[in-house]
């Protein structure tokens, strides 16, 4: 039988267990030479909740909510998008059980979700602390793919999408 609260546990120990190479890979971030033309940055989480694995990826955008690219000679300078963590486990279940948690799921889906979205944001936003991430001029925040909101990291305060773009 699963339990919401034994669920939410199994994804915070798996997150814990990849916080140094989460720590890791924002330092080296925090250190580029930034184009000009980037207004803020955004670390998408993309979750395949079927497998359990999270991705994160650090875009670079401007206030038209574009993705900025650099494309001039200077190969110090940085724009675009870079992998920050690369399908990592969050939860570990054997093909046995997937039908029984997913109906588990199903009944829960709301409970779940909403505290899934807040275990992961706030492992995200400790890593970044830890990282440094106060040292980052950069406005930063951290959303889930196809959200409308965003997690003002500087703020630590959630904000609808629309703020951040104005």
């Amino acid at each position: 039988m699963f339990i919401v609260d034994k669920y939410i546990g199994s994804i915070k120990t798996n997150l814990e267990k990849q916080s140094d190479l989460l720590v890791s890979n924002l330092k080296k971030t925090f250190e580029y030479n930034f184009s000009s033309d980037i207004d803020l940055l955004d670390y998408c989480a993309f979750i395949e909740p079927t497998r359990f694995e999270l991705s994160i990826v650090m875009f670079s955008m401007d206030k038209e909510v574009n993705e900025v690219f650099y494309e001039g000679n200077d190969k110090t300078v940085f724009a675009g998008s870079e992998e920050i963590l690369s399908n990592i486990e969050y939860h570990l279940l054997n093909d046995s059980q997937l039908e029984k948690f997913f109906e588990f799921y199903e009944q829960n889906e709301d409970t779940l979700v909403s505290q899934e979205q807040r275990v992961f944001t706030e492992w995200f936003s400790q890593c970044w602390e830890i990282a440094g991430g106060a040292s980052m001029k950069l406005p930063s925040y951290f959303i889930f793919h196809d959200d409308s909101k965003s997690f003002d990291l500087k703020s630590n305060q959630w904000i609808d999408d629309q703020e951040k773009w104005s």
